[in-house]
Protein backbone atom coordinates (compact mmCIF):
# COMPACT_ATOMS: atom_id res chain seq x y z
CA UNK A 1 0.00 0.00 0.00
CA UNK A 2 2.96 2.34 0.87
CA UNK A 3 4.48 2.08 -2.23
CA UNK A 4 1.16 2.78 -4.57
CA UNK A 5 0.59 5.98 -2.16
CA UNK A 6 4.55 6.89 -3.72
CA UNK A 7 3.61 6.05 -6.85
CA UNK A 8 0.20 8.47 -6.64
CA UNK A 9 2.24 11.08 -4.94
CA UNK A 10 4.98 10.98 -7.51
CA UNK A 11 2.40 11.11 -10.61
CA UNK A 12 0.50 14.75 -8.56
CA UNK A 13 4.48 16.01 -8.40
CA UNK A 14 5.21 15.41 -12.61
CA UNK A 15 1.62 16.32 -13.28
CA UNK A 16 1.99 19.84 -11.24
CA UNK A 17 5.25 20.09 -12.68
CA UNK A 18 4.26 20.10 -16.04
CA UNK A 19 2.13 22.79 -15.41
CA UNK A 20 4.49 25.51 -14.33
CA UNK A 21 6.59 24.96 -18.08
CA UNK A 22 3.68 26.57 -19.88
CA UNK A 23 4.52 29.49 -22.08
CA UNK A 24 3.17 32.57 -21.48
CA UNK A 25 -0.04 33.47 -23.70
CA UNK A 26 0.23 36.36 -26.68
CA UNK A 27 -1.41 39.01 -26.36
CA UNK A 28 -5.43 39.07 -26.44
CA UNK A 29 -4.92 35.52 -27.36
CA UNK A 30 -8.51 34.30 -27.59
CA UNK A 31 -10.36 31.18 -27.95
CA UNK A 32 -10.56 30.22 -31.80
CA UNK A 33 -13.69 30.93 -33.54
CA UNK A 34 -13.95 28.92 -37.15
CA UNK A 35 -16.82 30.67 -38.61
CA UNK A 36 -15.46 29.45 -42.64
CA UNK A 37 -13.26 26.59 -43.83
CA UNK A 38 -9.32 27.25 -43.59
CA UNK A 39 -8.30 29.39 -46.55
CA UNK A 40 -6.82 28.11 -49.43
CA UNK A 41 -3.11 29.20 -50.31
CA UNK A 42 -5.26 30.57 -53.18
CA UNK A 43 -7.60 32.44 -51.30
CA UNK A 44 -4.86 33.61 -49.10
CA UNK A 45 -2.71 35.17 -52.30
CA UNK A 46 -5.91 36.48 -53.66
CA UNK A 47 -6.63 38.45 -50.08
CA UNK A 48 -3.20 39.59 -49.98
CA UNK A 49 -3.65 41.45 -53.59
CA UNK A 50 -6.89 42.29 -53.00
CA UNK A 51 -5.50 44.17 -49.98
CA UNK A 52 -2.32 45.80 -51.82
CA UNK A 53 -4.91 47.07 -54.76
CA UNK A 54 -6.64 49.68 -52.33
CA UNK A 55 -3.62 51.12 -51.33
CA UNK A 56 -3.92 54.35 -51.13
CA UNK A 57 -7.67 54.60 -50.45
CA UNK A 58 -8.99 57.31 -48.14
CA UNK A 59 -9.31 56.63 -44.80
CA UNK A 60 -12.95 57.26 -43.02
CA UNK A 61 -13.75 56.12 -39.75
CA UNK A 62 -16.87 53.57 -40.31
CA UNK A 63 -16.01 53.29 -43.74
CA UNK A 64 -16.09 49.82 -45.58
CA UNK A 65 -15.87 50.57 -49.31
CA UNK A 66 -13.09 51.83 -51.83
CA UNK A 67 -15.66 54.97 -52.53
CA UNK A 68 -16.70 55.83 -48.94
CA UNK A 69 -13.02 55.12 -47.58
CA UNK A 70 -11.98 52.57 -45.05
CA UNK A 71 -11.41 52.37 -41.35
CA UNK A 72 -8.73 49.21 -40.41
CA UNK A 73 -11.68 46.63 -39.83
CA UNK A 74 -13.81 48.07 -43.09
CA UNK A 75 -10.70 47.45 -45.02
CA UNK A 76 -10.23 43.97 -43.63
CA UNK A 77 -14.06 43.45 -43.82
CA UNK A 78 -14.28 44.57 -47.36
CA UNK A 79 -11.18 42.17 -48.90
CA UNK A 80 -12.44 39.06 -47.17
CA UNK A 81 -16.25 39.54 -48.15
CA UNK A 82 -15.03 39.78 -51.95
CA UNK A 83 -12.05 37.42 -51.81
CA UNK A 84 -13.83 34.57 -49.25
CA UNK A 85 -17.38 35.48 -49.52
CA UNK A 86 -17.73 35.49 -45.42
CA UNK A 87 -17.48 38.52 -43.93
CA UNK A 88 -15.07 38.86 -40.40
CA UNK A 89 -16.09 40.51 -37.35
CA UNK A 90 -16.63 44.14 -37.89
CA UNK A 91 -14.69 45.24 -34.77
CA UNK A 92 -11.09 44.93 -34.27
CA UNK A 93 -11.88 43.15 -30.47
CA UNK A 94 -13.72 40.89 -32.85
CA UNK A 95 -11.28 40.63 -35.58
CA UNK A 96 -9.11 39.25 -32.37
CA UNK A 97 -11.35 36.45 -31.76
CA UNK A 98 -11.62 34.85 -35.26
CA UNK A 99 -9.73 32.07 -37.02
CA UNK A 100 -6.83 30.81 -35.21
CA UNK A 101 -4.09 32.29 -33.12
CA UNK A 102 -0.67 32.13 -34.66
CA UNK A 103 2.63 32.72 -33.90
CA UNK A 104 4.93 35.12 -36.26
CA UNK A 105 7.05 32.78 -37.90
CA UNK A 106 4.38 31.46 -39.50
CA UNK A 107 2.32 34.70 -41.16
CA UNK A 108 1.53 33.64 -44.61
CA UNK A 109 -0.32 36.16 -46.69
CA UNK A 110 -3.60 37.22 -45.64
CA UNK A 111 -3.23 36.18 -42.18
CA UNK A 112 -4.53 38.79 -39.67
CA UNK A 113 -1.82 41.46 -37.61
CA UNK A 114 -3.74 43.05 -34.51
CA UNK A 115 -1.49 45.45 -32.63
CA UNK A 116 -2.82 47.47 -29.70
CA UNK A 117 -0.42 49.33 -26.56
CA UNK A 118 -3.55 48.36 -23.45
CA UNK A 119 -5.60 45.47 -22.65
CA UNK A 120 -7.74 45.51 -25.53
CA UNK A 121 -6.68 45.76 -29.41
CA UNK A 122 -6.66 48.78 -31.61
CA UNK A 123 -5.96 48.19 -34.94
CA UNK A 124 -5.39 45.37 -37.66
CA UNK A 125 -4.16 44.64 -40.94
CA UNK A 126 -3.86 42.03 -43.26
CA UNK A 127 -0.45 40.13 -43.82
CA UNK A 128 0.75 40.39 -47.32
CA UNK A 129 3.78 38.91 -47.14
CA UNK A 130 8.34 39.76 -46.66
CA UNK A 131 7.51 41.27 -43.09
CA UNK A 132 4.48 43.74 -44.52
CA UNK A 133 1.28 44.18 -44.28
CA UNK A 134 -1.87 46.77 -45.35
CA UNK A 135 -4.31 48.98 -43.32
CA UNK A 136 -6.53 51.56 -43.17
CA UNK A 137 -4.38 53.92 -40.29
CA UNK A 138 -5.53 57.34 -39.12
CA UNK A 139 -7.87 60.36 -39.68
CA UNK A 140 -6.42 62.21 -43.03
CA UNK A 141 -4.41 59.20 -43.93
CA UNK A 142 -4.90 56.60 -46.69
CA UNK A 143 -4.54 53.29 -46.61
CA UNK A 144 -0.86 51.76 -47.09
CA UNK A 145 1.46 49.20 -46.98
CA UNK A 146 4.18 49.17 -43.87
CA UNK A 147 6.75 46.88 -42.14
CA UNK A 148 6.21 44.77 -39.13
CA UNK A 149 9.40 46.02 -38.14
CA UNK A 150 8.93 49.89 -38.53
CA UNK A 151 10.13 51.91 -35.64
CA UNK A 152 6.39 52.55 -34.86
CA UNK A 153 4.85 49.14 -35.62
CA UNK A 154 7.61 47.30 -33.46
CA UNK A 155 6.79 48.82 -30.30
CA UNK A 156 3.12 47.58 -30.50
CA UNK A 157 2.19 44.63 -28.50
CA UNK A 158 1.06 42.07 -31.44
CA UNK A 159 -0.78 39.47 -32.43
CA UNK A 160 -1.49 37.02 -35.36
CA UNK A 161 -4.64 34.88 -36.67
CA UNK A 162 -5.21 32.67 -39.16
CA UNK A 163 -8.76 32.91 -40.44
Amino acid sequence: MRAFHCLVCTAALLALAGCGTSRPPSPWISAPVRTTPPLTAEQAHDIAIHALGLVGTPYRYGGNTPDAGFDCSGLIGYVYRHQVGTPPPRTVAQLNSWGYPIDGGELRAGDLVVFGTGRQPSHAGIYVGEGRFVHAPSTGGTVRLDHLQSRYWARQDTAFRRP
